[in-house]
């Protein structure tokens, strides 16, 4: 059955660093003098997000909490007691038998999931340490010994004859794991028998898992020097937002730099974790590498691929925005360092307490619900917000177990492009909040509309923002971000899945790629979204190298551009007819999977099976592009 996904300040002198006073040499001086420019830099650059570290305990109180020992050897002699009492039983129990089987059944995935969210989450802060590595490590072994004692309740549920299944979904007793046996029922004709499951399941700990493991903790632990300081993957990226294209164009340099340098192993990497996914298909008789995704995100090829067709149909939108942007950068040529800089001088920092109102202020807004739920996350300590050596880079919602509640881990380094990350994280985390009392086996959602809350948080904040500013120029400078995020969400993840397509297929028909073939696939499909409207740098070739995307979920990014044209549709309709949307929207909310996509957002009279539903979206991006040239027209 398809599973859910899991989904301290810096020190003040860089490593090596020290402060000494020599008055005899001018060097010592000097260094004195760098150091002490840096300490008031940092000084000046703190946001506040630096004290925010998340508290766990509602999980467990520490790595060494004896209740976390407990539940790990309880939910083994859990799993091997119901191994015990139902396997080769299913087919003859009942509905009313399985029933109950189901909610042992859940409360085991429950206090595996707690247990493999907490060695996930305090890991992730702190990639480094390795006693966390090794509880990360006996985790997911964990998980593998007690998947394989549970495997034959999926296998035999799934290898029902359909007739009978079919009786049993439509039983009364079973309305509330309804959708979640549908769901599973897709998976027949992917699914072993109990002993190919098992090896496939235990051989995934040394795998595909252990490679992901060290992919994250080598970029958790890299260092770029820039401008004579050793930084994390996140504060080198987060320069590309600035205003100075000087430093965009070091900050560019640095991480391409550390990317060559690391561009042997990370080719490793992708090579192996591409040819173990060739080898779990094949043994499932998936037709292509991205069948698998579909299934997962309960859609279908045809209208995945008219999302491509409909977005890589309209790249020239792309192309004609970032002619307007480099007109409104007034630089010679756009180059690739150059898509996300703002216009004007570089923003001032937004303090962590400034984007928490900011967010807040617009959540409440729309529904007081959804405003008091998100507060929740910043009253009890369940952000992790701060910056730090070992921590991996990026940010995501993690759901844990629905008889909890989320936490979000996320980099805050005071840039507009955070606040609009926050508002993103929230979503996930309201969204996931509210569809908790679907249990855990239907509260989670296909990727496809996962992104859907998310995306609308940013869109609430972005619009009440507008709302509140009267200056053209600023407008302006404020819908550029938007379209920004909106080229990186729905374009350039199209592109990115181009590139996917490429390696995939590339891998399983030429065996082992070169670092040289990633990034000639990388270049091309880019090349091919831009057009001659930006420059790509000969060092742009290696940066497919550190989406961990790519890895962890393959076949994901379609979902941001699937999730991103939903909700400009969504919130077309929404300032169009205002009248008792916040209310479905919730509704919405708090289904969480608990039926298929379409029919839920159906409720919201959007119909995303219609091949050109992308369209609606698409012509919204437009307009966006044509009031930026309005704007631009007003200002000059």
């Amino acid at each position: 059955m398809p599973s859910r996904a899991i989904r301290l300040n810096e020190h003040l002198y860089p490593p090596g660093d020290s402060l000494y006073w020599q008055p005899e040499t001018s060097h010592a001086k000097r260094k004195v003098r760098e150091l002490m420019t840096r300490k008031k830099q940092r000084e000046q650059h703190r946001t506040g997000a630096e004290e925010i570290v998340w508290d766990l305990s509602d999980l467990y109180a520490s790595p060494d909490d004896p209740v976390l020992e407990k539940d790990c050897e309880e939910v083994l002699r859990e799993a091997e007691n119901f191994a015990a009492n139902y396997r080769g039983k299913v087919e003859n129990m009942g509905p009313e038998s399985f029933f109950k089987a189901l909610q042992e059944y859940e409360k085991l995935i429950l206090k595996l999931r707690r247990i493999g969210s907490y060695a996930q989450l305090v890991w992730s802060a702190d990639t480094g340490n390795a006693r966390l590595g090794k509880l990360l490590q006996r985790s997911r072994e964990l998980g593998s010994e007690v998947s394989q004692k549970l495997v034959f309740f999926d296998v035999e549920w799934i290898k029902m004859e359909e007739g009978k299944a079919r009786e049993w979904v439509e039983a009364k007793i079973l309305r509330p794991y309804r959708h979640y046996l549908r769901v599973s029922r897709l998976y027949k004709p992917h699914t072993l028998n109990e002993e190919q499951e098992q090896i496939l399941s235990a051989k995934a700990v040394t795998g595909r898992s252990a490679w992901n493991r060290f992919f994250d903790e080598t970029f958790g632990n890299a260092r770029f020097l820039l401008d004579g300081e050793e930084l994390t993957s996140q504060q080198v990226l987060s320069k590309l937002h600035s205003g100075d294209r000087n430093l965009r164009k070091r900050a560019h340099g640095a991480f391409s730099k550390k990317l060559s340098e690391m561009s042997h192993s990370l080719t490793f990497v992708f090579n192996t974790i591409l040819a173990d996914k060739s080898t779990d298909d094949g043994f499932r008789g998936y037709e292509d590498w991205i069948h698998a995704r579909h299934l997962s995100n309960q859609t279908d090829p045809e209208t995945v691929n008219s999302l491509i067709r409909a977005v890589t149909g309209r790249y020239d939108l792309v192309q004609r925005y970032y002619r307007l942007k480099q007109e409104l950068l007034g630089i010679d040529a756009l180059r690739d360092y150059d898509r996300y800089a703002p216009l004007g001088e570089s923003r001032e920092t937004i303090s962590w307490e400034g984007a928490k109102g900011m967010v807040l202020d617009a959540y409440s807004s729309f529904h007081s619900e959804m405003g008091e739920v998100a507060e929740h996350f910043f009253n009890n300590r369940w952000i992790d917000a701060a910056i730090r050596p070992g921590k991996r880079g990026g940010a995501y919602s993690a759901s844990t177990v629905a008889d909890l509640h989320p936490y979000i881990f996320m980099n805050y380094d005071g840039q507009p492009r955070d606040v609009q990350t926050l508002a993103h994280e929230l979503g996930h985390g309201v969204h996931q909040y509210l569809s908790r009392r679907q249990g855990e086996l239907q509260s989670g959602t296909p990727l496809t509309t996962a992104e859907t809350a998310s995306v609308f948080g940013e869109m609430l904040v972005f619009d009440k923002l507008m709302q509140k500013l009267d200056d053209p120029a600023e407008k302006l400078a404020l819908l550029v971000s938007r379209i920004d995020d909106t080229v990186a969400t729905v374009f350039r993840q199209i592109s990115m899945n181009r590139f996917e397509d490429r390696i995939h297929n590339a891998r399983r028909k030429e065996g082992e790629l070169e670092s040289a073939d990633f990034s000639r696939h990388w270049l091309e499909t880019q090349k091919e979204l831009y057009g001659d409207s930006v420059e790509i740098t000969e060092e742009y070739g290696l940066w497919w190298s550190y989406i961990p995307h790519f890895l962890h979920t393959p076949g994901y990014v379609y979902a941001y551009a699937f999730g991103e044209l939903l909700v400009l549709a969504l919130y077309k309709s929404y300032r169009e007819n205002p009248e008792g949307f916040p209310e479905r929207y919730m509704d919405l909310l708090r289904a969480g999977g608990s039926d298929w996509p379409h029919r839920l957002i159906a409720s919201l009279e959007i119909d995303i099976r219609d091949p050109e539903f992308w369209h609606q979206g698409l012509d919204l991006f437009e307009e966006m592009i044509e009031e930026a040239e309005d704007l631009a027209r007003e200002v000059q």
